[in-house]
C-alpha cells in the first residue's frame, strides 16, 4: 500500500463504534474530522492522548470539527475506556484491522528489543471533502489536540 499523503482522498471505512453503531467516512462529509490512532484502550500515553481530546473537545468542536479514535480494540474495551476516562467521542472498534491497514498505520513496533505487530500512533485531518488536509506523524500525547490546531493554522 503506497503511503497516504496530504491532497490524497481519504480511505472510506465503515466500523462500529462503542455502541454496536455502523459507522462511515461519509457520514462526515462537509466537516472536518481529526481521525486519530492510537496502540490500545487504557495505555498510558492513549489515556493521555485521549483524555487531551476530551479536554479540548468543545474548542474543537466549536471550528466544525469531529474526532475519532480508531484502535483494533473491541466495542466492550472501547466502553470501559469512555467510561472510566468520560470521553465525549466517538471511538471505532477496527477488530479486523481494515482501517489501520487502509491508513498505513498498522506496521512492525518494537518494545524492549522485542518486535511485533501493532498500530502506529498517527493523526489524519480530513477537509469537508474528504481529502486528507493534515497529517500528524510525530503525536505528543499530552498536546494531540494543539498539534491540530497547530495544523489547521
Amino acid at each position: 500500500m503506497n503511503e497516504l499523503k496530504i491532497g490524497d482522498k481519504a480511505p472510506s471505512f465503515t466500523a462500529k463504534d462503542q455502541d454496536g453503531n455502523t459507522i462511515t467516512l461519509d457520514q462526515f462529509k462537509g466537516k472536518k474530522v481529526i481521525l486519530y490512532f492510537y496502540p490500545k484502550d487504557d495505555t498510558p500515553g492513549c489515556t493521555t492522548e485521549a483524555c487531551d481530546f476530551r479536554d479540548n473537545y468543545q474548542s474543537l468542536k466549536a471550528k466544525g470539527m469531529e474526532v475519532l479514535g480508531v484502535s483494533v480494540d473491541d466495542e466492550k474495551s472501547h466502553q470501559k475506556f469512555i467510561s472510566k476516562h468520560n470521553l465525549p467521542f466517538t471511538l471505532l472498534a477496527d477488530t479486523d484491522k481494515q482501517i489501520v491497514e487502509a491508513y498505513g498505520v498498522w506496521g512492525e513496533k518494537n518494545m524492549y528489543g522485542k518486535k511485533y505487530m501493532g498500530t502506529n500512533r498517527k493523526t489524519f485531518i480530513i477537509d469537508e471533502n474528504g481529502n486528507i488536509a493534515h497529517i500528524i506523524n510525530k503525536v505528543d500525547t499530552k498536546n494531540a489536540s494543539q498539534q491540530v490546531l497547530e495544523a489547521l493554522a
